[in-house]
């Protein structure tokens, strides 16, 4: 028998405890381009291994509580059966390699030098997003984020 010992509650609501998947996707809900690539997620995740939820939802932070709050504006966030975090380019390097036709597409990242390309690639759509088919909120709300390229 298992006994909850914290319950979260956010803003009156409990926390979601998830669908019971291994892996959890959490993308930016107020972002029309990263919508509808989540819809693709869903549509490629014959296998139900993945709960793809906007990092608008609430209790996503109380679940995920050491992704820092501006890491979800930042870029997309993988979370995996132990905790494990992947984010960004990563993020979509794991979501292929779990994925059945992510095969199709993921040997990209083993080719020499394509993971620097895919970070910098994923900065500047991060930094553009708002910008790529979003309707008028996106043009009104300017992310608070500071991207630097390293």
């Amino acid at each position: 028998m298992t006994v909850p010992v914290v319950q979260f509650i956010i803003a009156g609501e409990k926390a979601s405890q998830g669908l019971g998947r291994p892996y959890t996707c959490v993308y930016d809900g107020m972002c029309k381009v990263c919508t509808r690539l989540s819809n693709v997620l869903r549509t490629w995740d014959r296998h139900h291994l993945i709960e793809i939820v906007p990092s608008q939802a609430h209790g996503v932070m109380a679940r995920f509580p050491w992704i820092p709050a501006h890491a979800y504006v930042e870029a997309l966030q993988l979370i995996g059966p132990d905790g494990q975090t992947w984010s960004g380019a990563a993020a979509i390097e794991q979501l292929l390699d779990i994925l059945p036709k992510g095969k199709f597409i993921g040997w990209i990242f083993k080719l020499p030098f394509m993971r620097g390309v895919a970070d910098r690639f994923y900065k500047w759509f991060a930094r553009n997003r708002y910008k790529l088919g979003c309707g008028d909120h996106c043009q009104l709300r300017t992310p608070d984020v500071e991207f630097r390229d390293n």
